[in-house]
């Protein structure tokens, strides 16, 4: 769900390092350079960046600027191919069958490991081209006046996924806004060695 919907699962991050002024005027351009790219006419199996807030087709920022008030707003697209397993094994049986008859004029009835694995690579690729990619799309929210950011998901892979991506695209690094990172900063420094302490509790 978009961080504009009606209910929303949100990560909040903080950037670790102070902001330069002079990176906050780059923040649109390196945005663009970082930009998704698309995969519809090739055979990749998966491409990810950052587009419009406002269309995640628009990957230029032609439908609207990324401003927002003292706010910046994009998004984080991911598109993946997933070849069904049953699909998969079809046709991988179907490629081993026709090597094994073009080996039997020549008395070979084994197709050995490495042809196997040949063979595997080359039906996996030539699936992957017929197959389209799947768009997924997490909203982003960028607090320029207190460099807090707002990410429109919790799942572990994508957290991962914007993490990395955003110290690649704006040399900066994020800390998650759990309870625990949030004691560790209000904390008095002598009980900071507590929190090293705690352990989980099951509450069901």
């Amino acid at each position: 769900m978009g961080i504009l919907s009606s209910s929303v699962s949100l990560t909040r991050y903080r950037i670790v390092e102070k902001v330069p002024d002079e990176l906050v005027n780059e923040l649109p351009q390196r945005l663009k350079s970082n930009a998704f790219r698309e995969i519809d006419q090739t055979s990749d199996e998966r491409s990810f960046g950052w587009v419009c807030f406002d269309d995640f087709l628009d990957n230029k920022w032609h439908t609207a600027s990324p401003h927002k008030g003292h706010y910046l707003a994009f998004a984080l697209r991911l598109d993946t191919r997933r070849i069904p397993p049953a699909v998969m094994k079809k046709h991988l049986r179907l490629a081993l069958e026709e090597a094994r008859r073009e080996q039997e004029p020549r008395g070979r009835k084994i197709v050995t490991r490495d042809q196997k694995a040949e063979i595997k690579d080359r039906v996996k690729q030539t699936l992957m081209g017929k197959t389209l990619p799947v768009p997924a799309v997490f909203d982003v929210v960028w607090d320029v006046s207190r460099h807090m950011i707002y990410l429109g998901s919790i799942s572990p892979k994508v957290r991962q996924l914007f993490e990395d991506q955003f110290t690649q695209s704006f040399d900066l690094s994020l800390e998650p806004q759990t309870p625990y990172f949030l004691a560790a900063i209000l904390a008095e420094e002598q009980k900071k060695n507590l929190l090293e302490e705690v352990e989980a509790s099951v509450m069901a």
